[in-house]
Formats: C-alpha cells, sequence, structure tokens
C-alpha cells in the first residue's frame, strides 16, 4: 500500500483490511498532483423530507481513519441540511479523473460539535466567515446585488475589511456546522483499458457507544465492472 502501486486490487488475497487508509492515500495523492481546482470536493447525496433525492458538490474537510469517516461543513438549515435532519444518511463520491480513481461512502450522518465547527470557521477566509452569516443558503433572494449588500452589512457588524484572512472577531453562525459521515460501506474503483475496472466493496456493521459510532471489521468482496 506504500506509494502509488495499486497493483494490490488485482489480486483477491491481496485486498487491504481496511479502505479508509486507501481514501486518505489517495486524496493526498490528488493534492500531490495539484489536481486542480478542488482535489477533495465530493458529490454529496441524501433525500429530502418528502423523499425526493438531492446530489450536489461540497468538500471533505476531514477523513478520519479511527472512526472510518468523512466530515464536511455547511449551513444545517439548506437544503441539505434540511435532508440530513429528517434522513440522516448520506451517499459521497470522491471522483479524481486523470488518476482514473472513485471512492463511494456511504453511512449515517452525524453532527460534528460545536466546539469542532468553532475550531474550522476560524480558520476560513474572512470573506467565507461573512458569506456565512450573509447567506440564508438554498433561500430566494432577489438579486446579486441584495446579496452583495448583506454582505457589506455583515462586514460592518463584524468590523472586517481585510479580505482573505480569517478573522478571530468574526464568530461561527449558530446554523452553519459539520457533519460527519460513518461510513458503513466504502468502494474503491480504479480504472483498467477495456472498461475491466477494478472494483472493492467493502462493509460494515456499526454500533452506537458511548454516543459514537463504532463500526466492526470490514468485509470485503470484488464486484464485476
Amino acid at each position: 500500500m506504500e506509494g502509488r502501486d495499486d497493483a494490490w486490487l488485482a489480486d483477491d488475497a491481496a485486498l487491504p483490511p481496511d479502505p479508509m487508509p486507501v481514501l486518505a492515500r489517495w486524496l493526498d495523492e490528488a493534492f500531490a498532483d495539484r489536481l486542480e481546482p478542488h482535489p477533495h470536493a465530493i458529490a454529496l447525496a441524501t433525500v429530502d423530507p418528502d423523499g425526493a433525492p438531492s446530489a450536489r458538490m461540497v468538500l471533505c474537510k476531514r477523513v478520519e481513519l479511527e472512526q472510518g469517516a468523512v466530515v464536511f461543513y455547511t449551513h444545517r438549515e439548506s437544503r441539505k441540511g434540511r435532508a440530513l435532519a429528517a434522513h440522516p444518511r448520506a451517499a459521497l463520491v470522491f471522483y479524481w479523473g486523470p488518476q482514473d480513481r472513485q471512492v463511494r461512502v456511504e453511512g449515517p450522518v452525524l453532527p460534528t460539535s460545536d466546539a469542532e465547527g468553532d475550531a474550522y470557521f476560524a480558520t476560513r477566509p474572512a470573506d467565507a466567515q461573512l458569506g456565512a452569516w450573509a447567506s440564508r443558503q438554498s433561500e430566494p433572494i432577489a438579486s446579486r446585488a441584495a446579496l452583495e449588500e448583506r454582505m457589506a452589512e455583515v462586514a460592518a457588524r463584524f468590523g472586517v475589511e481585510t479580505r482573505g484572512v480569517a478573522q478571530a472577531a468574526v464568530p461561527r453562525p449558530p446554523s452553519w456546522g459539520g457533519y460527519r459521515v460513518v461510513a458503513d460501506a466504502v468502494e474503491l474503483w480504479r480504472g483498467r483499458p477495456g472498461r475491466i475496472h477494478d472494483r472493492a466493496l467493502y462493509r460494515r456493521t456499526l454500533a452506537e457507544r458511548d454516543r459514537r459510532l463504532v463500526g466492526g471489521s470490514w468485509r470485503v468482496e470484488r464486484l464485476q465492472p
């Protein structure tokens, strides 16, 4: 599993026992290869309260190896936030075309703690901090000018003029926070000539313990392309 050798995918006996370190390595290598603009962009699929599916792109902010989870942040009153409140389960897709790699992650979703949200929000550029206050994500607005006016009002409220640099003066909005997708299914995919691709599907059972979801051992099987 060291370096960029994915030959283990072609050998059933050598499939890794845990897919999450592979996901973390592939993500690191996507950054190393400067796959712009966002190597950590992921498709997030949810189910609305009325049962309709919905998908959009978000940014993976952390892969947690110990728990086997993926973390992202957003407005909790947005469409996806309302969907996750109603149906706290999601599917994610990482795709790195130049490297012919894809990872699918599925599992239940838990909100991150306020402390985690505060810590990450404090690292965001000032414009992004102000935007989190100015935008009521997914809600209609009359015009672009109206949105920019709200941005100016928020900047004045917090006394922030510096652009691009995180500002400790801007706190995290109460409705903005993170989500942790705890994987109970992960599929590793690597493209091959003739569309005879490698696919390895991992599954495990999750149990609640001390207000955390703890996973059992992974079971893996190869899928046909």
